[in-house]
């Protein structure tokens, strides 16, 4: 049976550390928006939301749940749109506390509004219930976008950054927004922080 093989095909995964421009199409997602610092409770309850909903369609099959056009395929990696508070915006030192974002992992091109509902009512079970209702399926079409590859801990994403703002510059875009994107690759829990790997992707005109 065909499979959906996004590792290898789809760009806007792509692990390459240097630096590229992309055109996005619309995608679809299971999101759910928070603030805070995300490495309190709250952020873990929102991401293992989007976890349950997503391998409630992954493992269809097993369940005897028939969706049309099902292919197998591995869920998509978590990710991220950060940005900071309204209320903090003027603030000269950041703080992880002051953060805004939008957490998310796309879906198969299968996944109908209909199939995306019907997988929420199945998923309700495993959400916390002040969450359920926060989950939402969206399209996203996020456009123009430039993005690198990070190796290493979170907290040195900034030397990163830096060499993708000189490629935009070099490329002659400008970024549209102070938000940016990212991708998870690897699996925190497991991966040490030296080895992991997360897409940093911003918006460009």
């Amino acid at each position: 049976m065909e499979k959906i093989e996004w590792r290898k095909s789809d760009p806007s995964y792509s692990a390459k550390k240097k630096p590229q421009i992309l055109e996005l199409p619309t995608q679809q997602f299971f999101s759910i928006k928070g603030i805070g610092d995300p490495n309190q409770e709250d952020f873990q309850r929102r991401v293992a939301c989007l976890y349950a909903v997503s391998y409630t369609i992954r493992m269809a099959p097993k369940k005897d749940w028939q969706i049309p056009g099902y292919l197998p395929y591995t869920v998509y990696p978590l990710e991220g749109q950060w940005g900071l508070q309204e209320k903090f915006l003027q603030e000269k030192v950041m703080k992880k506390e002051h953060f805004s974002y939008q957490l998310m992992i796309r879906q198969p091109d299968f996944v109908t509004e209909d199939i995306a509902q019907e997988a929420l009512v199945r998923a309700a079970a495993k959400l916390p219930a002040d969450l359920a209702d926060q989950v939402e399926f969206l399209s996203i079409e996020e456009g123009r976008v430039a993005q690198i590859l990070h190796i290493g801990p979170y907290d040195d994403e900034p030397e990163t950054f830096e060499k993708l703002e000189m490629f935009i510059q070099q490329e002659g875009h400008e970024r549209l927004s102070k938000e940016h994107k990212e991708i998870y690759l690897s699996d925190p829990r497991k991966a040490v922080p030296e080895k992991m790997k997360t897409i940093l992707r911003v918006a460009i005109d």
